[in-house]
């Protein structure tokens, strides 16, 4: 290169502010949210929390501006939009602005359907119905009733059926080849979960946010003694059960790779990776009693529980005892978990309204302790 070329500074990007993430099931998307919720604090951003004492925007009805606390009148002025939906593309632009991100996060539906069936076990009729994963994926139909397809979302397709689409619809090439083409329209960028930290890089260069802006502790995972091994002939048969769900997530999983090629490259992801998990290690030392998540049983501020459906048992984490203001509140921000954030961020931004109950103590009783 020229001298001349050397000497022009790199232009400078500006953080993007207004985001909709489309929060999928069982992919790492609490996580994100936390994320999201995070990023909106420090930018004092508007997020278009659902309405109500709903803790979700409709889901699973397909997504109507009405959802969100407040549209009728904020109208157009939301920043971040991050809370479960069903994605409806036509009602989610009139509650976001023009120029608005949007993202989503997918994963391999092989480990995503085991992980769903312990999750969603009692909800499920088709997995209520079934002594466990391998047994029901032995023969599917049998426990799956198409009279029950609403209640049974969870249990085929939830990706396709999150983005907007039939999640029982026929595997056609035509209409998943079109369906793949209308999410690479509506969506600038679908993260993959099975490659979580290296997501987290490309949306940080993506929106050009700080590495602080993407640290994370993870959240609503479950503790290891809940995973039920999968038989080699029944991974095969989720491919084919969810095969609407696989297609999707092979397409993505490598326009994944070839825009990370093609914008930060493997080096520098690889680099920045490192970076991201020393920060992260750094921060659970500063936050963490233990320096990692605990079983439900153990932990100790019950403000900081997370919701326990089913045979799960979601981990959560305890905090250090003496950790100065300014250190807790961003100890507590990374670790709260996600029901509990929702319900102070509408308190913060609906303070009229009546607050969204968790049905546990609060971890912030007044505002002014933040």
């Amino acid at each position: 290169k020229s001298q001349e070329e050397l000497l022009i500074p790199p232009t400078p990007c500006h953080a993007k502010t207004n985001v909709m993430f489309l929060k999928t099931h069982k992919t790492a998307s609490s996580t994100v949210l936390n994320i999201m919720f995070r990023f909106a604090e420090r930018y004092n951003l508007t997020v278009a929390l659902p309405a109500d004492q709903l803790f979700h925007l409709g889901y699973p009805r397909t997504f109507v501006a009405h959802f969100v606390e407040g549209f009728e009148t904020i109208g157009q002025n939301y920043n971040i939009m991050c809370n479960h939906l069903r994605f409806n593309p036509l009602e989610v632009k009139k509650v976001m602005a023009a120029n608005t991100f949007y993202f989503s996060i997918l994963r391999n539906p092989i480990p995503l359907l085991e992980s769903s069936y312990i999750y969603y076990k009692d909800y499920v009729p088709a997995f209520r119905s079934s002594k466990n994963v391998n047994e029901f994926l032995e023969s599917p139909t049998k426990y799956y009733q198409p009279a029950d397809s609403r209640r049974n979302i969870y249990a085929r397709n939830i990706m396709w059926f999150d983005f907007g689409y039939d999640n029982n619809a026929n595997d056609d090439t035509n209409y998943t080849q079109a369906v793949l083409e209308e999410i690479e329209h509506n969506f600038h960028l679908i993260l993959i979960a099975d490659y979580f930290d290296e997501s987290m890089i490309l949306l940080k260069h993506t929106l050009c946010w700080d590495l602080d802006d993407v640290i994370y502790f993870k959240l609503n995972s479950r503790s290891q003694d809940t995973v039920q091994m999968l038989t080699p002939e029944n991974e095969e048969q989720i491919k084919a059960w969810c095969s609407l769900d696989w297609k999707l997530y092979l397409h993505f999983n490598q326009s994944f790779w070839r825009r990370i090629e093609e914008t930060i490259g493997l080096e520098v992801l690889e680099k920045e990776v490192d970076h991201l998990r020393t920060r992260q290690k750094e921060l659970m030392q500063t936050c963490l009693s233990e320096q990692e998540a605990v079983t439900k049983d153990h932990i100790r501020n019950k403000a900081l529980l997370p919701f326990q459906p089913g045979a799960a048992n979601i981990l959560g984490y305890n905090l250090k005892q003496d950790l100065d203001n300014t250190t807790l509140r961003t100890c507590q921000k990374m670790v709260i978990p996600e029901l509990q954030y929702t319900s102070y961020l509408y308190a913060v931004q609906h303070p009229h309204k009546k607050r969204k109950d968790v049905g546990l103590p609060l971890l912030w009783t007044s505002l002014q302790e933040k």
